[in-house]
């Protein structure tokens, strides 16, 4: 197949430069050049669109596309929770994210079905099932379920949303698991959560010597471990141990952020959560007892965000979007386009993802040898973030050079 030239954008490339009219040339499937095309090959009008690298979503559980209660208590076929996931897939793709990045939910068959284009969707990259320390965050059987009941819970190929540890060892033995399974990086939850059922936000939980142990089983495959943390324990713990990344971080203080600064521990605030839980907790498949958990979080979030930017941390962009309501994913960018600048928020999402995930210069960009994933909009997303919020407004999706979606 020859090149195809996308021409007439208004090219924002993803490093924080203004936008600049380019033409881009793509050939199996990457960028090969930008600036004034050849005639030779396809040309696809783009005038009067503006163009971005396509987005990346750093915190997504595709796995938890069903509502979630109903979901562990066996009240959902599998067929209908596996026909919730490739929806949520295709709704994903279809807001202009050509990757994510899967913090629990989903078992390998999901990542392997997406990539051979049996369904529609960004490219995965997933944990498998996130690990947890007994009664901690991220289990939701039943308080009188034995705990080792709860993997009954899992659908193999499709969805396994988290595996108990008591000890070390048994920590040790569930990540080799979980990469046997495809995990390309993995996720501990080291504090409570929003969204749990035996746990409270300033628990912490795993001991710094049983997160070394998930983090040395990660360097022996060359790869990281992230963690889902609340409170400033459970954050210098995990970074102590030697993590990668912090998820939330919704109570990150001065001296925390320093240190996660001083390591090169990347944050991936999630708002869109936050704001889905205080409007439509009953429709996550939640108990409202979760909305008084979610109330103070936005506020506590914004002000990390501040001190962690002050701090100097690289900071990622997650929507952290749970049950079936994940079609307007671009929330995230619109809520941290407020807070901070459309530039920022929209690098985030790209390059800055992209250094996250380990894909830097590969996705999240549109230079010269980057994948050809990219975005056209209909308007300009730097004057009107809230552009980014409803899905028809990307009207044109191309991943890896093929077009996903065309609305023109």
């Amino acid at each position: 197949m020859g090149p195809a030239h996308v021409v007439g954008a208004a090219v924002i490339d993803g490093s924080g430069r203004d936008p600049s009219n380019l033409d881009i040339t793509i050939e199996n499937g990457r960028i090969t050049q930008l600036g004034a095309s050849s005639a030779h090959g396809e040309r696809l009008d783009a005038e009067g669109l503006t163009m971005t690298p396509g987005l990346i979503d750093a915190h997504v559980h595709l796995g938890l596309s069903s509502p979630i209660q109903p979901h562990f208590s066996f009240q959902i076929s599998a067929a209908e929770i596996a026909a919730d996931i490739f929806a949520t897939a295709g709704a994903t793709l279809d807001a202009g994210f050509t990757t994510v990045r899967d913090t629990g939910g989903i078992d390998g068959g999901v990542v392997t079905a997406i990539a051979k284009g049996k369904v529609r969707g960004p490219r995965v990259l997933s944990c498998g099932p996130v690990q947890c320390q007994i009664g901690g965050h991220g289990y939701y059987g039943a308080e009188w379920e034995p705990t080792e009941l709860w993997s009954s819970h899992h659908i193999a190929g499709l969805c396994a949303l988290s595996m108990m540890a008591g000890n070390a060892d048994e920590l040790r033995h569930n990540v080799r698991e979980a990469f046997r399974r495809g995990a390309s990086f993995l996720k501990l939850c080291v504090t409570g959560g929003v969204v749990g059922a035996h746990d409270r936000l300033t628990d912490t939980q795993f001991t710094v010597e049983e997160i070394a142990v998930a983090v040395q089983e990660a360097a022996a495959r060359n790869t990281y471990v992230t963690v889902h943390a609340h409170n400033n324990e459970g954050i210098r713990n995990a970074v102590e141990a030697g993590v990668r990344c912090v998820e939330h971080g919704t109570s990150l203080d001065e001296s925390t952020a320093t240190l996660m600064a001083a390591r090169e521990v990347a944050l991936v605030p999630t708002f869109a959560v936050v704001e889905q839980l205080l409007h439509d907790t009953a429709g996550a498949g939640l108990a409202e007892s979760t909305r008084d958990r979610a109330k103070g979080a936005r506020e506590q979030m914004t002000k990390a965000l501040a001190v962690a930017k002050h701090a100097g941390v690289r900071i990622g962009l997650g929507s952290d979007l749970i049950g079936p309501a994940q079609d307007r994913r671009g929330r995230e960018l619109s809520l941290r386009a407020a807070l901070e600048t459309p530039m920022e928020a929209l690098v985030a999402a790209t390059q800055t993802n992209a250094e996250i995930l380990g894909l830097s210069g590969q996705v999240g960009v549109i230079t010269p040898g980057a994948q050809a994933d990219l975005v056209l909009w209909n308007g300009n997303p730097l004057e009107d973030p809230e552009l980014f919020s409803d899905p028809t407004n990307a009207v044109l999706v191309i991943q890896a050079g093929r077009i996903v979606k065309d609305l023109r």
